[in-house]
């Protein structure tokens, strides 16, 4: 890659005179492009020498340190772009912009909001930073404030579109983290503009179904299904998962100290790690079962490499579904409504504040559950 040419030019339209003063600017040249960048350096013209720079002034070297200075901000911010593998002289000026003020780029800001963002923040939700900034760092189009434009922010959705995640998705997990990062980003003064001002990103929330299940046959399959080593522990986690209806934070903080006998049966009651709402269950005889193998200590794993191994598990069932971690609380949720428990009970084990939230999620199925009722009625 060729690199661009750098030098200092002083009164470009020969108008200094020992009166009036003139500009010194930065001439850059890149394939037969030319770039013009002023210095806010003024002189008149006696007070300069091409190879001496500034001459004949009692603040001469104060000015020519600033121009200095200002070459290797320059040469910093054409290295940048090197690595990055795309120079554009154009962008130049507000990159320079940017670094003088104190050296942050839009990447290393947007690293600082998270950590403050993340203050008392539950682990789940806290996560959901971390989750965008792996993503943010990994895409890479936008490291400064120069790019954060209205072209590049739809580049943003383009590449979330391409992983096939929902309008909803993209905008609650992705976008609206950005959004927040550029607001405070003018708020502060580094940028003038937001492009979501601009831009129309879709954030419609699809209408909550209950589309994330196994059927009984499938859970019973996977039950049966012969395996040892790490998938054995999978299977063994979304069992246990199915049957406490625990949402993959609540299983990664599950203690069995919390567990109590009440009438001989043994009963957990904890906090939902992502609202704190309170939720209790019976442990039934497959969680106990469970529990009991791994003497009492269940054998946590990442939520990304459980998500992965249940997709090999999946396959090996040979059951159809883009199996994760959500099937398995969905899936207790279902079989404990077909088996006609009542919603209030179910959204105590949920950990959901109301029945309302129950009845959205589980609309679908109830609805189903209903026509079924009627239909065996016979009326």
């Amino acid at each position: 890659m060729k690199v661009p040419s750098i030098k200092l030019v002083f009164d470009r339209k020969k108008v200094a005179t020992h009166i009036k003063e003139a500009s010194v600017e930065f001439l850059i040249c890149h394939e037969y492009k030319k770039k013009y960048i002023a210095t806010g350096v003024r002189l008149h013209d006696k007070e300069w020498k091409p190879d001496l720079h500034v001459v004949g002034r009692v603040d001469a070297p104060e000015l020519n340190e600033l121009l200095n200075k200002q070459i290797r901000n320059v040469r910093e911010v054409i290295n940048r772009m090197m690595d990055e593998g795309n120079i554009n002289i154009d962008e130049i000026p507000s990159r320079l912009l940017m670094l003088n003020r104190d050296g942050m780029s839009f990447m290393d800001f947007c690293e600082e909001r998270v950590a403050i963002r993340q203050h008392g923040l539950k682990e789940d939700s806290a996560e959901r930073y971390d989750r965008f900034m792996r993503f943010f760092k990994k895409w890479g189009k936008i490291v400064y404030f120069a790019d954060v434009t209205d072209k590049n922010v739809i580049l943003m959705d383009e590449a979330l579109s391409e992983k096939k995640m929902t309008a909803y998705s993209r905008w609650h997990n992705y976008h609206r983290f950005l959004n927040s990062f550029i607001i405070d980003a003018v708020n502060e003064g580094r940028l003038s503009r937001n492009p979501y001002k601009w831009v129309s990103i879709t954030r419609k929330q699809e209408k909550k179904t209950l589309d994330k299940f196994l059927t009984k046959k499938e859970v019973e399959r996977l039950k049966k299904l012969p395996l040892n080593g790490h998938l054995e522990r999978v299977r063994d986690l979304f069992i246990f998962q199915v049957y406490t209806c625990l949402a993959y934070v609540d299983l990664a903080s599950f203690d069995a100290n919390k567990i109590e006998e009440v009438n001989g049966r043994k009963m957990y009651v904890g906090n939902r790690g992502k609202t704190g709402q309170e939720f209790s269950f019976l442990l039934l005889e497959p969680a106990v079962k469970v529990l009991e193998k791994y003497g009492g200590a269940l054998p946590i794993i990442t939520n990304q490499k459980y998500n992965d191994y249940l997709k090999v598990l999946a396959a090996r069932a040979k059951i159809n579904k883009p199996l994760s971690s959500h099937y398995a609380r969905h899936t207790g949720a279902t079989l404990l409504l077909n088996a006609g428990v009542d919603m209030e009970v179910v959204a105590k084990i949920l950990g959901h504040s109301s029945t309302r939230i129950t009845r959205q999620v589980y609309a679908k199925l109830l609805d189903s559950t209903v026509a079924d009722a009627m239909e065996k009625a016979g009326i």
